[in-house]
Protein backbone atom coordinates (compact mmCIF):
# COMPACT_ATOMS: atom_id res chain seq x y z
CA UNK A 1 0.00 0.00 0.00
CA UNK A 2 2.96 2.59 0.55
CA UNK A 3 5.37 3.28 -1.43
CA UNK A 4 4.10 2.35 -4.73
CA UNK A 5 5.04 3.64 -7.91
CA UNK A 6 3.31 6.67 -9.51
CA UNK A 7 0.95 4.46 -11.78
CA UNK A 8 0.28 2.29 -8.88
CA UNK A 9 -2.91 3.55 -8.30
CA UNK A 10 -4.18 3.15 -12.00
CA UNK A 11 -2.63 -0.39 -12.13
CA UNK A 12 -5.29 -1.12 -9.30
CA UNK A 13 -8.22 1.05 -10.36
CA UNK A 14 -8.55 1.20 -13.53
CA UNK A 15 -11.17 -0.94 -13.66
CA UNK A 16 -13.06 1.46 -10.93
CA UNK A 17 -12.75 4.16 -13.39
CA UNK A 18 -13.84 1.92 -16.37
CA UNK A 19 -16.86 0.81 -14.51
CA UNK A 20 -17.57 4.11 -13.29
CA UNK A 21 -17.23 5.35 -17.00
CA UNK A 22 -20.09 3.26 -18.07
CA UNK A 23 -22.32 4.10 -14.94
CA UNK A 24 -21.94 7.68 -15.34
CA UNK A 25 -22.74 7.84 -19.67
CA UNK A 26 -25.44 5.58 -18.98
CA UNK A 27 -26.85 6.69 -15.67
CA UNK A 28 -29.19 9.50 -14.50
CA UNK A 29 -26.85 12.31 -14.96
CA UNK A 30 -26.19 12.87 -18.84
CA UNK A 31 -29.11 10.66 -19.93
CA UNK A 32 -32.05 12.89 -18.93
CA UNK A 33 -30.33 15.98 -20.01
CA UNK A 34 -28.99 15.00 -23.33
CA UNK A 35 -32.05 13.80 -24.51
CA UNK A 36 -34.67 16.80 -23.76
CA UNK A 37 -33.35 18.93 -25.87
CA UNK A 38 -34.28 16.63 -28.55
CA UNK A 39 -37.57 16.17 -27.91
CA UNK A 40 -38.87 19.83 -27.54
CA UNK A 41 -39.23 20.43 -31.34
CA UNK A 42 -41.21 17.24 -31.76
CA UNK A 43 -43.18 16.88 -28.91
CA UNK A 44 -44.43 21.14 -29.27
CA UNK A 45 -45.29 19.97 -33.15
CA UNK A 46 -47.03 16.85 -31.82
CA UNK A 47 -48.69 18.24 -28.81
CA UNK A 48 -48.75 22.12 -28.97
CA UNK A 49 -47.47 21.94 -25.48
CA UNK A 50 -45.56 25.31 -25.04
CA UNK A 51 -41.51 24.95 -24.88
CA UNK A 52 -41.51 25.96 -21.34
CA UNK A 53 -44.52 23.33 -20.44
CA UNK A 54 -42.17 20.78 -21.92
CA UNK A 55 -39.27 21.69 -20.41
CA UNK A 56 -39.97 22.16 -16.91
CA UNK A 57 -40.08 18.55 -17.34
CA UNK A 58 -36.44 18.56 -16.86
CA UNK A 59 -37.12 21.32 -13.56
CA UNK A 60 -38.71 18.88 -11.59
CA UNK A 61 -36.70 16.31 -12.77
CA UNK A 62 -33.90 18.21 -11.47
CA UNK A 63 -35.36 19.58 -8.19
CA UNK A 64 -37.07 15.55 -7.31
CA UNK A 65 -32.92 14.23 -7.52
CA UNK A 66 -31.38 17.21 -5.65
CA UNK A 67 -33.68 16.50 -3.06
CA UNK A 68 -32.64 12.50 -2.68
CA UNK A 69 -28.92 13.25 -3.21
CA UNK A 70 -27.93 13.36 0.54
CA UNK A 71 -30.12 10.84 1.34
CA UNK A 72 -28.06 8.85 -1.14
CA UNK A 73 -24.86 10.07 -0.50
CA UNK A 74 -26.03 9.18 2.92
CA UNK A 75 -26.41 5.40 2.03
CA UNK A 76 -23.14 5.08 0.19
CA UNK A 77 -21.03 6.30 3.22
CA UNK A 78 -22.54 3.38 5.07
CA UNK A 79 -23.90 0.77 2.98
CA UNK A 80 -21.06 1.20 -0.17
CA UNK A 81 -21.09 2.92 -3.54
CA UNK A 82 -21.66 -0.86 -5.20
CA UNK A 83 -25.02 -2.05 -3.59
CA UNK A 84 -26.15 1.90 -3.71
CA UNK A 85 -25.04 2.46 -7.76
CA UNK A 86 -26.32 -1.45 -8.37
CA UNK A 87 -30.35 -0.64 -7.31
CA UNK A 88 -29.80 2.85 -8.55
CA UNK A 89 -29.06 1.79 -12.31
CA UNK A 90 -31.98 -0.17 -11.91
CA UNK A 91 -34.32 2.13 -10.54
CA UNK A 92 -33.78 4.79 -13.05
CA UNK A 93 -33.99 2.27 -16.15
CA UNK A 94 -37.37 1.09 -15.13
CA UNK A 95 -38.43 4.52 -13.94
CA UNK A 96 -36.94 6.67 -17.07
CA UNK A 97 -38.42 4.10 -19.74
CA UNK A 98 -41.78 4.16 -18.31
CA UNK A 99 -41.96 8.02 -19.08
CA UNK A 100 -43.06 6.83 -22.69
CA UNK A 101 -46.00 5.63 -21.21
CA UNK A 102 -47.76 8.61 -19.47
CA UNK A 103 -50.73 9.88 -20.92
CA UNK A 104 -50.81 12.86 -22.97
CA UNK A 105 -51.62 15.04 -20.21
CA UNK A 106 -48.44 17.61 -19.39
CA UNK A 107 -48.91 17.20 -15.79
CA UNK A 108 -48.47 13.53 -16.20
CA UNK A 109 -45.47 14.44 -18.29
CA UNK A 110 -43.69 16.31 -15.25
CA UNK A 111 -44.78 13.60 -13.11
CA UNK A 112 -43.27 11.11 -14.31
CA UNK A 113 -39.83 12.89 -14.84
CA UNK A 114 -40.21 13.82 -11.08
CA UNK A 115 -40.40 9.89 -10.24
CA UNK A 116 -37.38 9.26 -12.07
CA UNK A 117 -35.29 11.71 -10.68
CA UNK A 118 -36.19 10.36 -7.01
CA UNK A 119 -35.42 6.79 -8.15
CA UNK A 120 -32.64 7.45 -10.71
CA UNK A 121 -30.18 10.03 -8.80
CA UNK A 122 -27.97 7.44 -7.40
CA UNK A 123 -26.89 6.33 -11.02
CA UNK A 124 -25.13 9.90 -11.35
CA UNK A 125 -21.98 11.51 -10.07
CA UNK A 126 -22.30 11.38 -6.29
CA UNK A 127 -21.77 7.55 -6.37
CA UNK A 128 -19.25 7.28 -9.01
CA UNK A 129 -17.24 9.75 -7.68
CA UNK A 130 -16.78 8.43 -4.31
CA UNK A 131 -15.49 5.43 -5.74
CA UNK A 132 -13.31 6.58 -7.83
CA UNK A 133 -11.76 8.82 -4.34
CA UNK A 134 -11.44 6.10 -2.26
CA UNK A 135 -9.24 4.76 -4.82
CA UNK A 136 -7.10 7.23 -5.90
CA UNK A 137 -5.17 10.10 -4.11
CA UNK A 138 -2.25 11.45 -6.13
CA UNK A 139 -3.97 10.65 -9.36
CA UNK A 140 -7.69 11.44 -8.40
CA UNK A 141 -8.11 14.56 -10.90
CA UNK A 142 -7.18 12.03 -13.78
CA UNK A 143 -9.06 9.15 -12.65
CA UNK A 144 -12.04 11.56 -12.04
CA UNK A 145 -11.53 13.37 -15.87
CA UNK A 146 -11.63 9.90 -17.36
CA UNK A 147 -14.50 8.96 -15.34
CA UNK A 148 -16.69 11.74 -16.26
CA UNK A 149 -15.84 11.55 -19.91
CA UNK A 150 -18.67 9.21 -19.88
CA UNK A 151 -21.55 12.09 -20.21
CA UNK A 152 -19.34 13.46 -23.18
CA UNK A 153 -19.99 10.10 -25.23
CA UNK A 154 -23.40 10.13 -24.20
CA UNK A 155 -23.75 13.10 -25.24
CA UNK A 156 -21.65 12.55 -28.68
CA UNK A 157 -24.17 9.84 -29.42
CA UNK A 158 -27.50 11.28 -27.85
CA UNK A 159 -28.40 13.72 -30.74
CA UNK A 160 -28.13 10.65 -33.58
CA UNK A 161 -29.86 7.91 -31.18
CA UNK A 162 -32.58 10.40 -30.54
CA UNK A 163 -33.09 11.56 -33.80
CA UNK A 164 -33.12 8.30 -35.61
CA UNK A 165 -35.38 7.25 -33.24
CA UNK A 166 -38.00 9.80 -32.91
CA UNK A 167 -37.95 10.15 -36.76
CA UNK A 168 -38.49 6.47 -37.23
CA UNK A 169 -40.46 5.70 -34.15
CA UNK A 170 -41.95 8.61 -32.60
CA UNK A 171 -41.09 10.69 -29.39
CA UNK A 172 -42.29 8.01 -26.83
CA UNK A 173 -40.08 5.14 -27.87
CA UNK A 174 -37.13 7.14 -26.79
CA UNK A 175 -37.80 6.47 -23.38
CA UNK A 176 -37.56 2.63 -23.80
CA UNK A 177 -34.21 2.52 -26.01
CA UNK A 178 -32.92 4.88 -23.69
CA UNK A 179 -33.77 2.55 -20.99
CA UNK A 180 -31.77 0.15 -22.27
CA UNK A 181 -28.20 1.94 -21.71
CA UNK A 182 -28.73 1.47 -17.60
CA UNK A 183 -30.22 -2.03 -18.03
CA UNK A 184 -28.26 -3.42 -20.29
CA UNK A 185 -25.21 -2.08 -20.81
CA UNK A 186 -24.05 -0.24 -18.00
CA UNK A 187 -25.54 -3.10 -14.76
CA UNK A 188 -23.59 -6.16 -16.13
CA UNK A 189 -19.88 -3.93 -16.27
CA UNK A 190 -21.08 -2.08 -12.55
CA UNK A 191 -21.74 -5.60 -11.27
CA UNK A 192 -18.83 -7.11 -12.23
CA UNK A 193 -16.16 -4.31 -11.99
CA UNK A 194 -17.08 -1.83 -9.27
CA UNK A 195 -15.91 -1.83 -5.51
CA UNK A 196 -14.59 -0.28 -2.49
CA UNK A 197 -10.72 -1.09 -2.39
CA UNK A 198 -9.88 -3.82 0.07
CA UNK A 199 -7.43 -2.57 3.04
CA UNK A 200 -4.60 -3.66 0.40
CA UNK A 201 -5.56 -1.17 -2.07
CA UNK A 202 -6.42 1.53 -0.52
CA UNK A 203 -4.22 4.52 -0.89
CA UNK A 204 -2.32 6.60 0.71
CA UNK A 205 -3.33 9.80 1.96
CA UNK A 206 -7.06 8.43 2.39
CA UNK A 207 -6.94 6.67 4.67
CA UNK A 208 -4.67 7.05 7.84
CA UNK A 209 -3.51 4.19 10.45
CA UNK A 210 -6.69 2.36 8.56
CA UNK A 211 -8.97 5.66 9.25
CA UNK A 212 -10.75 7.21 6.67
CA UNK A 213 -9.96 10.88 6.46
CA UNK A 214 -12.52 13.78 6.53
CA UNK A 215 -14.48 16.13 8.17
CA UNK A 216 -17.71 15.40 9.91
CA UNK A 217 -21.01 17.33 8.13
CA UNK A 218 -21.38 19.34 10.71
CA UNK A 219 -17.73 20.84 10.84
CA UNK A 220 -18.18 20.94 6.66
CA UNK A 221 -20.78 23.33 7.31
CA UNK A 222 -19.92 25.62 9.45
CA UNK A 223 -16.70 26.26 7.08
CA UNK A 224 -16.49 29.32 5.23
CA UNK A 225 -14.91 27.45 1.71
CA UNK A 226 -18.41 25.30 1.85
CA UNK A 227 -20.52 28.09 1.50
CA UNK A 228 -18.03 29.91 -0.92
CA UNK A 229 -18.42 26.59 -3.39
CA UNK A 230 -21.98 26.46 -2.55
CA UNK A 231 -22.89 30.31 -4.53
CA UNK A 232 -20.09 29.44 -6.92
CA UNK A 233 -21.75 26.14 -8.07
CA UNK A 234 -25.20 28.05 -7.68
CA UNK A 235 -24.04 30.63 -10.15
CA UNK A 236 -22.55 28.43 -12.93
CA UNK A 237 -25.35 25.73 -12.65
CA UNK A 238 -27.91 28.31 -13.23
CA UNK A 239 -25.85 29.95 -16.11
CA UNK A 240 -25.00 26.58 -17.85
CA UNK A 241 -28.21 24.36 -17.24
CA UNK A 242 -30.55 26.33 -19.50
CA UNK A 243 -27.67 26.31 -22.58
CA UNK A 244 -27.13 23.17 -22.50
CA UNK A 245 -31.06 22.04 -23.01
CA UNK A 246 -31.60 24.56 -25.61
CA UNK A 247 -28.81 25.17 -27.37
CA UNK A 248 -30.60 23.04 -30.00
CA UNK A 249 -33.16 25.35 -30.00
CA UNK A 250 -31.02 28.41 -29.95
CA UNK A 251 -28.98 27.13 -33.55
CA UNK A 252 -32.75 26.27 -35.04
CA UNK A 253 -33.98 29.87 -34.54
CA UNK A 254 -30.69 31.44 -35.82
CA UNK A 255 -32.18 29.64 -39.24
CA UNK A 256 -29.55 26.88 -39.09
CA UNK A 257 -30.84 23.38 -39.75
CA UNK A 258 -32.16 20.85 -37.46
CA UNK A 259 -29.40 18.46 -39.08
CA UNK A 260 -26.64 21.32 -38.52
CA UNK A 261 -28.28 22.19 -35.37
CA UNK A 262 -27.72 18.26 -33.68
CA UNK A 263 -23.71 18.56 -35.26
CA UNK A 264 -23.40 21.80 -32.97
CA UNK A 265 -24.79 20.17 -29.85
CA UNK A 266 -22.69 16.94 -30.79
CA UNK A 267 -19.86 19.01 -30.51
CA UNK A 268 -20.51 20.42 -27.20
CA UNK A 269 -20.35 17.28 -26.15
CA UNK A 270 -16.96 16.23 -27.62
CA UNK A 271 -15.73 19.54 -26.00
CA UNK A 272 -17.00 18.04 -22.48
CA UNK A 273 -14.85 15.45 -23.18
CA UNK A 274 -11.74 17.55 -23.89
CA UNK A 275 -12.54 19.62 -20.25
CA UNK A 276 -13.21 16.49 -18.64
CA UNK A 277 -9.34 15.14 -19.37
CA UNK A 278 -7.97 17.98 -19.52
CA UNK A 279 -9.43 19.60 -16.35
CA UNK A 280 -8.40 16.08 -14.43
CA UNK A 281 -4.91 16.55 -15.80
CA UNK A 282 -4.79 20.05 -14.62
CA UNK A 283 -6.31 19.48 -11.51
CA UNK A 284 -3.27 17.05 -10.18
CA UNK A 285 -0.88 19.40 -10.56
CA UNK A 286 -2.26 23.23 -10.49
CA UNK A 287 -4.20 24.63 -7.68
CA UNK A 288 -7.93 24.09 -8.92
CA UNK A 289 -9.12 27.57 -8.41
CA UNK A 290 -6.36 29.00 -10.87
CA UNK A 291 -8.22 26.05 -13.16
CA UNK A 292 -11.20 26.70 -12.32
CA UNK A 293 -11.25 30.58 -13.07
CA UNK A 294 -10.03 30.69 -17.11
CA UNK A 295 -12.27 27.31 -17.81
CA UNK A 296 -15.54 28.80 -16.40
CA UNK A 297 -15.32 32.13 -17.25
CA UNK A 298 -14.85 31.64 -21.14
CA UNK A 299 -18.44 30.72 -21.59
CA UNK A 300 -19.00 34.24 -20.83
CA UNK A 301 -18.25 35.50 -24.09
CA UNK A 302 -20.10 32.71 -26.11
CA UNK A 303 -23.06 33.94 -24.29
CA UNK A 304 -22.43 37.63 -25.54
CA UNK A 305 -21.81 35.66 -29.17
CA UNK A 306 -24.97 33.64 -28.61
CA UNK A 307 -27.38 36.46 -28.10
CA UNK A 308 -28.45 37.59 -31.25
CA UNK A 309 -28.08 34.60 -32.71
CA UNK A 310 -24.64 33.30 -34.20
CA UNK A 311 -23.80 35.09 -37.58
CA UNK A 312 -22.61 32.06 -39.31
CA UNK A 313 -22.26 28.43 -37.68
CA UNK A 314 -18.64 28.41 -37.06
CA UNK A 315 -19.48 30.80 -34.34
CA UNK A 316 -22.20 28.78 -33.58
CA UNK A 317 -19.71 25.67 -33.05
CA UNK A 318 -16.94 27.74 -30.99
CA UNK A 319 -19.68 29.16 -28.53
CA UNK A 320 -20.16 24.96 -28.26
CA UNK A 321 -16.76 24.43 -27.97
CA UNK A 322 -16.19 26.73 -25.33
CA UNK A 323 -19.72 25.95 -23.30
CA UNK A 324 -18.43 22.75 -23.61
CA UNK A 325 -15.20 22.98 -22.21
CA UNK A 326 -16.53 24.53 -18.91
CA UNK A 327 -19.32 21.72 -18.34
CA UNK A 328 -16.43 19.24 -18.59
CA UNK A 329 -14.41 21.25 -15.92
CA UNK A 330 -17.49 21.61 -14.04
CA UNK A 331 -18.26 18.45 -12.32
CA UNK A 332 -14.59 17.57 -12.25
CA UNK A 333 -13.69 20.37 -10.09
CA UNK A 334 -16.70 20.04 -7.37
CA UNK A 335 -15.85 16.50 -6.86
CA UNK A 336 -12.54 17.40 -6.38
CA UNK A 337 -12.68 20.26 -4.37
CA UNK A 338 -15.01 18.88 -2.44
CA UNK A 339 -12.58 15.43 -1.58
CA UNK A 340 -9.49 18.02 -1.30
CA UNK A 341 -11.30 20.20 1.42
CA UNK A 342 -13.21 18.12 3.08
CA UNK A 343 -12.08 14.45 2.64
CA UNK A 344 -13.56 11.18 2.42
CA UNK A 345 -15.03 10.19 5.23
CA UNK A 346 -18.49 11.69 4.96
CA UNK A 347 -17.24 12.26 1.07
CA UNK A 348 -21.44 11.09 0.03
CA UNK A 349 -23.48 12.56 2.41
CA UNK A 350 -20.91 16.50 1.78
CA UNK A 351 -21.08 15.97 -2.10
CA UNK A 352 -24.70 15.27 -2.18
CA UNK A 353 -25.39 18.56 -0.46
CA UNK A 354 -23.07 20.61 -2.83
CA UNK A 355 -25.18 18.64 -5.63
CA UNK A 356 -28.45 20.57 -3.75
CA UNK A 357 -27.48 23.90 -5.62
CA UNK A 358 -25.86 22.47 -8.76
CA UNK A 359 -29.08 19.72 -8.88
CA UNK A 360 -31.66 22.83 -8.19
CA UNK A 361 -30.33 25.89 -10.48
CA UNK A 362 -29.53 23.10 -13.32
CA UNK A 363 -33.21 22.26 -13.25
CA UNK A 364 -34.82 25.68 -13.03
CA UNK A 365 -32.36 26.81 -15.62
CA UNK A 366 -33.77 24.99 -18.76
CA UNK A 367 -37.44 26.39 -17.32
CA UNK A 368 -36.12 29.92 -17.06
CA UNK A 369 -34.65 30.08 -20.34
CA UNK A 370 -37.55 28.04 -22.01
CA UNK A 371 -39.91 30.93 -20.22
CA UNK A 372 -37.92 33.78 -21.22
CA UNK A 373 -38.18 32.44 -24.80
CA UNK A 374 -41.68 32.30 -24.55
CA UNK A 375 -42.33 35.55 -23.13
CA UNK A 376 -39.74 37.57 -25.49
CA UNK A 377 -39.24 35.32 -28.81
CA UNK A 378 -36.07 34.69 -27.62
CA UNK A 379 -32.85 33.22 -25.24
CA UNK A 380 -31.44 37.10 -25.71
CA UNK A 381 -31.83 38.40 -22.25
CA UNK A 382 -31.09 34.84 -20.68
CA UNK A 383 -27.85 34.57 -22.41
CA UNK A 384 -27.07 38.03 -21.00
CA UNK A 385 -27.96 37.78 -17.65
CA UNK A 386 -25.83 34.21 -18.12
CA UNK A 387 -23.11 35.83 -18.74
CA UNK A 388 -22.47 37.73 -15.77
CA UNK A 389 -23.12 34.32 -13.85
CA UNK A 390 -20.66 32.58 -15.61
CA UNK A 391 -17.88 35.41 -14.47
CA UNK A 392 -19.01 35.74 -10.58
CA UNK A 393 -19.28 31.58 -10.60
CA UNK A 394 -15.80 31.22 -11.65
CA UNK A 395 -13.79 33.45 -9.83
CA UNK A 396 -15.67 32.59 -6.19
CA UNK A 397 -12.94 29.48 -5.44
CA UNK A 398 -10.21 31.74 -5.38
CA UNK A 399 -10.98 32.44 -2.58
CA UNK A 400 -10.94 28.90 -1.01
CA UNK A 401 -7.16 29.43 -0.01
CA UNK A 402 -4.91 26.13 0.54
CA UNK A 403 -5.73 22.55 0.53
CA UNK A 404 -5.96 21.28 4.35
CA UNK A 405 -3.59 19.18 5.48
CA UNK A 406 -5.51 17.86 8.53
CA UNK A 407 -9.38 17.58 8.77
CA UNK A 408 -11.92 18.28 11.81
CA UNK A 409 -11.42 20.78 14.64
CA UNK A 410 -7.73 20.75 14.09
CA UNK A 411 -8.16 22.25 10.80
CA UNK A 412 -10.10 25.18 12.13
CA UNK A 413 -8.82 28.74 10.99
CA UNK A 414 -6.83 29.12 8.06
CA UNK A 415 -4.35 26.47 6.25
Amino acid sequence: MTGKGEGSEFGRGWRIVLAAMVGIACGSSPVPFTSIGQLIGPMHESLGWSVGQISLAITVYGLAASAMAPVLGSLADRHGVRRVAIWSLIAFGLSFGAIGLTPARVEAWWLAWGLAGLFGVGSGSLVWTRGIGLWFSRQRGTALGIALIGTSFTGVAMPLIAGAVIDDFGWRMLFPVLALLPLAVALPVVMFWFREPSVDERPVGVFVAGEMQGNTVAEALRSHRFWILIVSILLIALAYGGIFVHMQQMIELAGFSRGASRGVVSSMAVAILVGRIGTGWLLDRVWAPLVTLPVLGAPAIACLLLAGGPPDISIAYACALSIGLAAGAETDLIAYLAARYFGMRNYGRIYGLLLLPFGVAAAISPAAFGLARDLTGDYDLALHIATGMFLAGAALPLALGRYPQVFGERASGPE
